[in-house]
């Protein structure tokens, strides 16, 4: 790769019939800047008008990933330092091409080969063709860092067959490619090896028909056998119960998931479950992107946001001090007020 291109987060190229989205900063594997977020747009806008683009293809550059989700850095400094007005604009943008993506009117192939995580799964699960690969690590994990997953992936996980897809949201869980395929956020899996031959199969012939010879059986995944005692325990109506019965279960797996759930944002996980209710509730994508806009907006003013990160990421000692510590000091009101009207600042889909 030339100087250039390292410099470029984002790279365009077409080559035959297809136009190639390529996201190009490795080294923070992949993380989506608003930068990024505009440049797709345009490339979109551009490729949905011309005759001789028939597919876009979305991939990462690097050994790593697709993309780890969004610029979390730079939302903890405007959160802790300014006053959210750039994360809120980040997120405007962001949320519409997750919807765009999800209504392209041409194929739109995304290579979640790799870590997919928060904004990746926007970029790609939206998408009319998701390929898995058997290094895919495919997670909404945002209730670890304070927040609640976003980028449509309220609705994606509220489709999960079962109670799965709580189970998700909830936990942060990554999942493997058979796991993804179960759970309706890839369509095949194909082996990484044969990624290369597949982009060129894709610059030749129509999206399906470059697939056919490359789509294999994946290695199996966890969750099929899971699935009697997640769905029993995440069926409940508060994150307290869901607890209190993935400890009764005496299911190793179960105990694991409690255990998990319990180092999490208290706040998070209640909103979180309410976001993923509503959105069974809500139905189509933008209505639920309109309701995870005023939920993102309102955890920039929440303590939990700005010390997740820094736990996480900043500082790295993974150990965030929650505020409030624990689920039973989240009052209903509280979780309420995540859910608010924005008036004149609606996302407006």
């Amino acid at each position: 790769m030339s100087g250039a291109e390292e410099r470029e987060p984002v790279l365009f190229r077409t080559s035959g019939r297809a136009a190639h989205i390529t996201l190009n900063r490795p080294r923070a594997l992949n993380a989506l800047t608003h930068t990024m977020v505009r440049r797709i747009d345009e490339a979109l806008t551009a490729w949905e008008r011309d005759p001789a683009v028939k597919t876009v293809v979305l991939t990462g550059a690097g050994e790593r990933g697709l993309c780890a989700g969004g610029d979390i850095r730079a939302i903890h400094d405007d959160a802790r330092d300014g006053d959210g007005t750039a994360s809120a604009l980040f997120w405007r943008d962001e949320y519409h091409l997750n919807a765009r993506i999800a209504r392209c009117p041409k194929p739109y192939v995304a290579v979640m080969d790799g870590i997919v995580m928060g904004g990746g799964v926007g970029l790609s699960a939206h998408g009319s063709v998701r390929v898995v690969t058997e290094r895919s690590r495919v997670a909404m994990p945002e209730t670890g860092i304070g927040f609640v997953p976003d980028v449509g992936g309220t609705r994606l996980l509220a489709l999960a067959p079962g109670e799965l897809g709580t189970h998700l949201a909830l936990t942060g869980a990554h999942i493997s490619a058979a796991d993804a395929l179960l759970c309706g956020l890839a369509d095949h899996y194909t082996p990484t090896a044969s990624l290369p031959d597949l982009l060129d199969a894709l610059a030749d012939a129509p999206a399906g028909e470059a697939l056919a010879g490359f789509v294999r059986t994946p290695p199996p995944g966890v969750l099929a056998a899971q699935r009697d005692w997640i769905d029993a325990c995440y069926s409940a109506d508060t994150v307290e119960e869901i607890v209190r019965r993935l400890l009764a279960q005496g299911d190793p797996a179960a105990k694991e998931a409690a255990e998990t759930l319990l180092a999490k944002s208290p706040t998070a996980l209640k909103v979180t479950l309410a976001s993923l209710r509503r959105a069974r509730r809500l139905g189509a994508l933008e209505p639920v992107l309109n309701q995870e806009y005023r939920v993102s907006c309102a955890a920039l003013a929440t303590p939990d946001l700005v010390e997740g990160i820094r736990a996480q990421v900043i500082d790295k000692d993974r150990r965030p001090r929650w505020s409030p510590k624990t689920l039973t000091e989240v009052t209903e009101a509280e979780v309420e007020r995540f859910f608010a009207p924005l008036g004149d600042r609606e996302l407006g889909l």
